[in-house]
């Protein structure tokens, strides 16, 4: 059923196996093994694909779209695709500024997993955002607190320009897909392909010139401007995991130079 599903959605929508297989984040061989019912997909990538066609992933694992009586259902997604494809260029970064599908992991009760991007993988994460085998390698866990509203990344952050938020702090953010609306002042995790990762706060810039401002809280760190077209991901600070506990008394201002003094003595004994 769901390699007969895939066919059917992939020509209605007129893409070839390769074009599927960017949008879903896999290789374009899997596509052809999935169509062939040579092997089955993730349960991620169902959820993708089910996201894709606009359907539930109930019905594309149980409903065979190629009858003639599901038509009307694949006349309706050809038409919200023509829709989108008429939007502006305002409109994708509403959208998520790639207009893409989000790759995702869940967990046997189909729960959507916090998955972990650790210092070391944030380099590989920008090539493999989109893949969803490679967000199956990433450590993974769930935090009930933050509700079932959204979905939830963890990045581990490195620096001091958010200081007191240490170095090495656990930064749990939530998907914006809704650029434009992004209140000034947001504390944010920016996935962009010139400047990684990176944690700021951000200043919308989008409607006047197509740029974020990204400020730190640290005053040592001046802010700076990116281009909205080099942003790949936005996540909203929502929580932070942290084995460093902030020290009592004790100013932004003042720890920022304590830290700058600290920087300035580690230079100094390398020079000797």
């Amino acid at each position: 059923m769901i390699n007969t599903n895939l066919k059917f959605w992939r020509r209605e929508l007129s893409l070839t196996q390769a074009q599927m297989a960017e949008k879903l984040g896999i290789k374009r061989s899997l596509v052809g093994a999935y169509e062939e019912g040579r092997a089955e997909p993730k349960l991620a990538t169902l959820v993708n694909m089910a996201r894709l066609f606009g359907i539930t992933l109930d019905s594309l694992v149980t409903t065979d779209f190629s009858k003639k009586k599901n038509a009307k259902a694949a006349a309706q997604l050809q038409a919200q695709n023509a829709q989108m494809a008429a939007t502006d260029t305002s409109a994708d970064y509403a959208g998520g500024g790639k207009l893409r599908i989000l790759a995702l992991t869940v967990d046997r009760e189909q729960n959507e997993n916090i998955e972990l991007v650790p210092q070391k993988a944030a380099a590989g994460y920008l090539n493999g955002y989109a893949d969803p085998e490679y967000l199956e390698e990433l450590p993974k866990f769930r935090l009930p607190m933050l509700g079932s509203s959204g979905t939830f990344r963890a990045f581990e952050i490195a620096g001091d320009s958010m200081l007191p938020i240490a170095s090495g702090t656990v930064i749990v953010g939530r998907y914006i897909d809704d650029w434009l609306n992004l209140k000034d002042g947001t504390p944010c995790i920016i996935v962009s392909s010139k400047e990684g990762i990176v944690f700021k706060r951000v200043f919308n810039r989008l409607k006047d010139n197509a740029m974020l401002a990204l400020h730190s809280d640290n005053p040592l760190y001046s802010p700076y401007e990116i281009d909205v077209e080099d942003v790949v991901e936005i996540w909203e600070a929502k929580a932070y995991i942290s084995s460093t506990f902030p020290i009592a008394d004790l100013s932004l201002t003042r720890l920022a130079s304590i830290v700058l003094d600290l920087q300035q003595q580690v230079s100094t004994m390398k020079k000797v």
